[in-house]
Parts: C-alpha cells; sequence; structure tokens
C-alpha cells in the first residue's frame, strides 16, 4: 500500500514579520497544522528568504512536535508502546 503526505508553507509578510503556516495534506494525512514567525531587526538586510526560512523551520518544528504527541497519544490509547518507537 502507498500513502503519501505532502507538507504546505504559506507565508505572509510585511516587511518585518514574516508568518510561515505548515500543514500536512494528503488522503490519510492526520490533518494537522503548525505556525512559525520570524521578526527582522533593524539593522538585518531586507532578504525576505532568511525571515521565510526561520518562520518555516519553526512551523515545522512545532508540527513536528504536535505530530510526536498525537502519535503518543494514540500509542498510550492502545495501551502498549512498541519497542521500535524512540523518544
Amino acid at each position: 500500500m502507498h500513502n503519501q503526505w505532502d507538507v504546505e508553507l504559506s507565508f505572509e509578510e510585511d516587511g518585518v514579520h514574516t508568518t510561515c503556516e505548515a500543514r500536512l495534506t494528503g488522503a490519510r494525512a492526520p490533518g494537522l497544522s503548525a505556525h512559525g514567525e520570524s521578526v527582522k531587526s533593524a539593522e538585518d538586510r531586507p532578504l525576505a528568504r532568511i525571515g521565510e526560512e526561520v518562520a518555516a523551520s519553526r512551523a515545522l518544528e512545532a508540527l513536528s512536535a504536535k505530530l510526536r504527541t498525537q502519535a503518543t497519544g494514540e500509542i498510550d490509547d492502545e495501551g502498549r508502546r512498541p519497542d521500535y518507537l524512540i523518544y
């Protein structure tokens, strides 16, 4: 069986703040999303890409944490913890 999840990143930027929404998409994806942001310092050069990279990395870290929490909860609901699951 083949299953695929995609991560969709969308950005908003106002010249100082960059926000990123990260969403898991796909037929069997758990439908989670997370938010990340970055703030440009007054001394920084105006490179939107850097703000997007920082905001995206923070959103993906938050998405990863949500996914791990959800999986752990589902394992706990099953009443067992497989040996292969590393924390």
